[in-house]
This record gives structure tokens, C-alpha cells and sequence, in this order.
């Protein structure tokens, strides 16, 4: 049962109320309403926001405090993992099974009875896709799509949404390499959104949430990159073995 807030309503108009004004409890809760398109998601993520909401209820719009970041040139990558991108024959693509990467992505785990990532979300990130604003990191094992994820860059700034892992290691495997591409062309930091162990453990820290929008203000008004993904974004991908020789294991 989908319990109801005391919080703004949106209107057609694409302004948000100040993410300050969000709950503390549950955590970030801003507003309801609105739709899911392209316009409106981007004009939520150029200030922090973004939606999240089960089957059922209506869309509902977040900014949480405090917020879970991960900077590109920070990411942690221990011994054991360093060891699977040397000897084990991952590739890595990007934006070349977008749509797999959502579908994996939704699909229920760990005992879930359902997905947030529901047939509404999925168009919205696809249209996101075919504008080339949604992104997504995919980890492929013999021919296999085994792990990713998905997400939004704007400027210097990259969002990250979910991740998935069919076999050991693959979702870290993904994050390793989007962090070694937005590494090397400079982006300010990584939305992580909520904190998670996972996360922590690979280096993600958490902020808050008004120095975060002070961060993200700058970071999405940085020239885009033409050519983000490079050799990343082909058929045949980058063997995972190079980021082995790029990062420093722990």
C-alpha cells in the first residue's frame, strides 16, 4: 500500500522544489508526480534529483541526504579483483546492449519479489539512450553479457542508476572500467545515490547533500566529451586486462 507524504505535487512545469525541502524520513523523498520524460529527467538530474518508485504508486522524486559519490581517479581495486581483470578473459563494451543491461538490471534478486525498474522506466532511459545522454558499461564472457550497468552523464558528471552480475565479479568489473574511462577524461565524481557495503567497498564515500549540489552544479556545466566511451564503444570491446595495468590493486 503506497502510503501518502505531505509533499509537493508537480505540475507540467519542469521545476523542482528545493531538495533541501526533502524528508528526512523516509530519506529524500522531494516530490510526486509528473512524467518521465527526457526533459524533466534531465532537469531532475542537473539538481540532484532522481526518481525512484515501486509498481503501483506514483512516481516519486528524490534527493537524499546524505548522498553515496565515488570519484573516477578513487575507485578500489583489491588484490583478488586485480587478479580476475589480469587472467580472466572478461571484455568490456559500452553502449552496445543497453537495453539487456536494463532488462538484467530489473530482473528480481536476492529473494526480491519485484523491480523498481518497471516497463515506464525502461522506455524513459531508452529514449535517455537514444539521445545519447544514458549510458550503459557492459561485462561480456565468452560471447555473454555477465554483468553492468547503466547511467547518465551530463558534463563532468556521470549518475549511475543500477548494476547487475551473473557471475562473480562482473558488476565491479563494469565500475572498474567506468571509472578508468571517466578517469581519464576527467569527470568530477560518480552519483552513487544511496549507500551500499558494495559501494563503500569499492571506494565509495558518502556527502552531503549541500555540498553535493554544490559539486554537481559545477560538474554538469563542464563541456560534454564528444567521444566518451572511445574503443570501449564496439562490437568487439576492450579485454579487461588493461585496467589491471591502469589502477593500483589494495
Amino acid at each position: 500500500m503506497f502510503i501518502v507524504y505531505m509533499i509537493p505535487w508537480l505540475d507540467r512545469s519542469l521545476r523542482f522544489p528545493d531538495p533541501s525541502t526533502a524528508l528526512t524520513e523516509p530519506n529524500g523523498l522531494l516530490a510526486a508526480g509528473g512524467d518521465l520524460s527526457a526533459r524533466r529527467l534531465l532537469a531532475a538530474y542537473h539538481h540532484g534529483i532522481f526518481p525512484w518508485y515501486n509498481p503501483g504508486e506514483p512516481i516519486l522524486w528524490w534527493s537524499p541526504d546524505p548522498r553515496m559519490i565515488i570519484y573516477p581517479d578513487q575507485i578500489r581495486v583489491h588484490r583478488s579483483l586485480s587478479k580476475v581483470l589480469r587472467n580472466k578473459p572478461f571484455q568490456l563494451k559500452c553502449n552496445q546492449a543497453f537495453d539487456q543491461v536494463m532488462d538484467a538490471c530489473a530482473a528480481p534478486r536476492g529473494g526480491q519479489a519485484g523491480t523498481w525498474i518497471v516497463d515506464d522506466i525502461k522506455q524513459a532511459y531508452h529514449r535517455l539512450f537514444v539521445t545519447g545522454h544514458a549510458h550503459s558499461i557492459e561485462c561480456w564472457l565468452d560471447n555473454r553479457l555477465v554483468g553492468g550497468l547503466y547511467g547518465v552523464a551530463i558534463g563532468k558528471m556521470f549518475f549511475g542508476e543500477s548494476m547487475f552480475s551473473k557471475v562473480p565479479d562482473a558488476s565491479k568489473i563494469a565500475l572498474t572500467g567506468l571509472c578508468r574511462i571517466l578517469d581519464f577524461h576527467q569527470f568530477d565524481m560518480i552519483d552513487c545515490q544511496m549507500y551500499t557495503d558494495h559501494l563503500a567497498f569499492m571506494g565509495g564515500e558518502t556527502m552531503r547533500r549541500g555540498e553535493f549540489l554544490l559539486r554537481l552544479d559545477k560538474a554538469v556545466k563542464k563541456p560534454a566529451i564528444v567521444d566518451l566511451w572511445g574503443g570501449f564503444a564496439s562490437e568487439s570491446g576492450i579485454s579487461t586486462s588493461i585496467l589491471s595495468d591502469k589502477l593500483i590493486a589494495i
